[in-house]
């Protein structure tokens, strides 16, 4: 029997609970997050973000829960991600547009750096990257391990709301930067497939 988080043969379904679950929180979050874009409404943008952070653990859960993880879910949830956030970030630099550096930095970071790495669970038959401590625990803890991703993906936004200041986002922006970056480089490293199972 494959150890849990391998693959494990063809895909099942894509239509499931947790993909249905990614469709709907990405489409609210984007409802929500357009008009926060034009009216530069803040309590718009906070259910946007919620939306998007309670959605994407919601559909975590319900796909471990439910036994329905699977690799496209996984990719259509790294890419819904990409576009919840995108546009929650235009919402945010709408309403402070002092945090235009630190944003950019953010947005460079998660949807290049970050979407490539996420990506690269796919060398390996892995079922999406929260089980990346298979094939490396470093990348793993820095990178989708519940602290990693919580300060990933909502520390930014948490310094930009309680500092006046871009200097703390864009140091965090830099910071997680050079994670993605030193992670990239490990996980090109990486041993083939053959010589790690």
């Amino acid at each position: 029997m494959t150890a849990r988080g391998w693959s494990e043969g063809p895909e099942p379904p894509v239509v499931n609970v947790p993909n249905a679950v990614t469709l709907v929180r990405t489409a609210a979050a984007v409802a929500l997050a357009v008009p926060a874009i034009v009216a530069a409404s803040a309590p718009l943008l906070v259910a946007a973000y919620l939306c998007y952070w309670i959605g994407d653990v919601l559909d975590g859960m319900l796909a471990r829960a439910l036994r329905q993880e699977t690799r496209t879910g996984a990719v259509l949830d790294i890419l819904a991600d990409r576009a919840c956030c995108c546009l929650c970030a235009c919402a945010l630099l709408v309403l402070r547009n002092d945090m235009a550096v630190p944003l950019a930095i953010f947005l460079f970071q998660f949807m290049v750096l970050d979407c490539l790495l996420s990506l690269s669970f796919l060398r390996w038959p892995l079922l999406s990257p929260n089980y990346f401590g298979l094939v490396h625990r470093g990348v793993y803890r820095w990178n989708w391990s519940p602290p990693a991703k919580a300060v990933n993906t909502g520390g930014l936004v948490v310094l930009i709301l309680v500092t006046g200041s871009p200097l703390y986002p864009a140091a965090l922006g830099i910071a997680v930067t050079i994670v993605k970056v030193a992670s990239l480089v490990a996980v090109g490293r990486l041993a083939p497939l053959a010589t790690r199972r």
